[in-house]
């Protein structure tokens, strides 16, 4: 038990210090929110203890992985819907829109071949899809919300004019998907240049072949990508309907 903790000693070092100039460099800025990045870490890291020590008992089980990804799904669905601005609705359509992109991208995944439907195979590509879609459902409904703010004067003339709701903020809603997938974008044209993504190295640590490794992070990549295309248009689709200036989200 000494010997563990010792050879963990040398990363928790790392991680205080790294977290501590994530949050120095923000104070320093006196931006808002500069504890977020040490507290997200710290719970970050209780949360993956946590999981580390449930994962060795149910890796194996197929019931027991089912119900972690349904954790995660609600999890993401809700932290999702807070950042756009928390109600039933919202959350509604956070976790449809989600539920939809991931299921469609798993389906795919999984019935033609590209992976075998396996528990270890589905925890590892199902928590990083539902994770990226968390990210991009957030980042759609963000970008949708402010830009329809920013815009409200231009909303109200296309109302005025005869425009329906959705007609009349479909411009703000075909640019917050595009915003929304920037990240994942320039990730995958990156992979292998710029990025080496965690699913990539983590299986080569793990003693999978790189070409293994490589054909396995195409399909986590390719996954993100469907399941995020899917997830964000879903999503400005039910946010688009808006008759009422939308309130700024924080």
């Amino acid at each position: 038990m000494t010997t563990t903790l010792l050879a963990l000693l040398p990363s928790v070092v790392g991680v205080v210090v790294l977290a501590a100039l994530a949050t120095g460099v923000l104070l320093a800025f006196r931006v808002r929110g500069a504890w977020s990045p040490s507290t997200a870490i710290l719970r970050g890291a209780l949360q993956l203890a946590i999981l580390s020590v449930i994962l060795t008992g149910i890796i194996s089980s197929s019931i027991w992985i089912a119900l972690a990804l349904v954790v995660m799904f609600s999890v993401a669905s809700t932290v999702a819907a807070r950042r756009i601005g928390w109600t039933i609705r919202t959350a509604g359509m956070t976790a449809s829109s989600m539920a939809a992109g991931i299921l469609i991208s798993l389906t795919v995944v999984f019935t033609s071949g590209a992976l075998q439907l396996t528990p270890r195979y589905a925890l590892a590509i199902g928590a990083i899809v539902i994770g990226n879609s968390m990210s991009i459902a957030t980042l759609t409904g963000r970008h949708f919300v402010s830009g329809t703010v920013d815009r409200w004067d231009e909303v109200e003339a296309w109302l005025a004019l005869g425009a329906t709701p959705r007609q009349s903020t479909l411009e703000q809603a075909r640019r917050a998907v595009r915003e929304a997938l920037v990240p994942t974008i320039d990730q995958t044209k990156t992979t292998g240049l710029v990025v080496l993504p965690g699913a990539f190295v983590g299986a080569i640590f793990g003693g999978i072949s790189p070409l293994e490794a490589g054909r396995f992070q195409l399909v986590v990549l390719a996954s993100i990508m469907a399941a995020g295309a899917v997830t964000a248009v879903l999503t400005v689709l039910w946010l688009g309907p808006v008759k009422v200036k939308p309130t700024a989200v924080r």
